[in-house]
Order: C-alpha cells, then sequence, then structure tokens
C-alpha cells in the first residue's frame, strides 16, 4: 500500500528538498539513503515521512505500508493507531 501522507515520496514537504528531489515522473531521483543524508546536512522541515516512518527512519520500504518490517496489526509499528498506519 503506498503512503498517501507522503505520496509514496517516503518524505514529507518535498518542496523544500532538494531541487532534483523527483524525476519528471514524479519518482525521487536519490536513493532514499542519500536523502536521508541530505536531511542531516540541510535542516529544514522537509523529513522522513512520519506516516511510513518515525519521522527519523522509515518502518520499511520508505513510501510504502504493510511490508515485513512493518506489518498491520497490533504486533506491527502501527499499534497505536489500531495496527494501521495513519493515511490507513
Amino acid at each position: 500500500m503506498i503512503c498517501t501522507r507522503c505520496e509514496g515520496t517516503g518524505f514529507l514537504n518535498n518542496h523544500l528538498g532538494p531541487a532534483n528531489l523527483l524525476t519528471s515522473e514524479g519518482v525521487p531521483e536519490m536513493d532514499a539513503e542519500q536523502l536521508r543524508q541530505w536531511t542531516i546536512c540541510n535542516p529544514s522541515d522537509f523529513q522522513v515521512c512520519d506516516c511510513c516512518g518515525s519521522g527519523g527512519e522509515w518502518y520499511d520500504q520508505p513510501g510504502e505500508h504493510y511490508n515485513t518490517d512493518d506489518p498491520q496489526g497490533p504486533s506491527g509499528p502501527y499499534a497505536y493507531n489500531g495496527g494501521l498506519c495513519e493515511c490507513h
């Protein structure tokens, strides 16, 4: 399931990110780790999505929900929200 809060990019406030954040097809030009490092070197409100992640790291795949490391339900990272991601 694609995260609708970050539109599948894995980040919030994309307009504050690097100028080459998205390609013309709307996909990130840098990989997730490069983007995370960019956020460390360029503090702003551009951040890891707090729906598919914790605001600092992703639960599994950036911009996606309910994969191996972020299962739906009471034992997953979304337990605080009844087992569902915030944008479900």
